[in-house]
């Protein structure tokens, strides 16, 4: 594939996917849509941030794509260790916080990354991406059906994926500062994978495309299920607790974001990640025991979530059925 149509066509892929998650979203929700921001960056690109608030389920999300480009920068040789003359990315990128403390919270990115040198030609290029979930509340079954979803996309490319992206996903999304403290129950996730005589570009745009096509089966059943889950006060205020957790990551940890504020990202759509609503209460526990303590447990300490064999295409939907 030549260098032009290969970054027209994984744009295509991005938007495609911006659109289809976000009609899946607006007809869950049910009251609320989204409203679209397209804008230009200083430098090079721009991108269309789509934002849905105060809905019957969902509190603040964004759906964003973005196809940004410039010059190499000396910050962004010393603070992302790249080099080159010229950058190129393009991705998608959500986050979905739910109203209801029973409804998980949701991330999902996936990206393309290409560097120039003087002349204009591709000197190197990788893909990353991954979805991830973040429960206020353990219930193993979403956790099973969410993670099982994602395994049965990356088996139909390599048996190798799910392991391997599983486990980088659990040492990723780590507050290293609170005891490596996972901020959810992981999914998978994976950067800097390159073509080669196994795996071309046409391989990695197509995994891409198919983690991304996965997100709505993967999520909105559990949405579905919990969204009329009746909650307490209290109940919130643990969410909000745990959605702070979130903020820390992604403010101190997240390469993402820091990718974004070094390079003149759009503030406003890079921090569009963070809640409506967060708390951080002063060295607060939850009581041994409940049900807080049981999803800060699994966050502590990572857990396995499916089989190790395939289930057949048939079970499978009779579990997203189920659900």
């Amino acid at each position: 594939m030549e260098q032009d149509s290969i970054r027209d066509k994984w744009v295509s892929i991005i938007h495609q996917l911006q659109d289809d998650i976000c009609k899946g979203l607006e007809q869950e929700d049910g009251a609320a849509v989204f409203v679209e921001d397209r804008w230009e960056r200083e430098g090079g690109g721009g991108g269309k941030t789509r934002v849905i608030a105060n809905g019957a389920v969902f509190e603040k999300g964004g759906v964003n794509t973005s196809v940004v480009h410039g010059p190499v920068t000396e910050t962004m040789r010393k603070a992302l260790g790249i080099g080159g003359s010229r950058w190129f990315a393009a991705g998608i990128s959500l986050v979905i916080h739910p109203f209801n403390p029973y409804v998980p919270t949701v991330h999902c990115n996936y990206r393309m990354f290409e560097l120039y040198d003087e002349e204009h030609k591709v000197m190197d290029r990788w893909f990353g991406g991954g979805t991830d979930l973040t429960p206020y509340y353990l219930m193993e079954e979403d956790a099973r059906h969410f993670h099982q979803t994602y395994k049965n996309v990356c088996d139909n490319f390599s048996p190798d994926f799910y392991p391997a992206f599983k486990k980088v996903c659990d040492d990723y999304f780590v507050n290293t500062h609170r005891h490596n403290e996972r901020r959810g129950i992981g999914g998978i996730f994976y950067d800097h994978q390159k073509a080669d005589a196994q795996k071309d570009v046409a391989f990695w745009m197509d995994f891409g495309k198919a983690c991304g096509n996965a997100f709505l089966p993967a999520y909105l059943p559990i949405v579905s299920k919990r969204k009329n889950t009746n909650f307490e006060a209290k109940h919130k205020y643990w969410q909000e607790i745990r959605r702070g957790r979130y903020v820390e990551f992604n403010l101190v940890h997240d390469r993402g974001t820091i990718f974004g504020l070094k390079t003149n990202g759009r503030t406003e759509s890079i921090l569009m990640s963070l809640p409506a609503t967060v708390r951080f209460d002063y060295n607060y526990h939850p009581e041994p025991g409940s049900e807080e303590d049981q999803l800060l447990q699994v966050c502590l300490h990572p857990r396995e979530w499916v089989d190790t064999d395939r289930i057949s295409e048939e079970d499978w939907a009779a579990r997203v059925n189920r659900c």
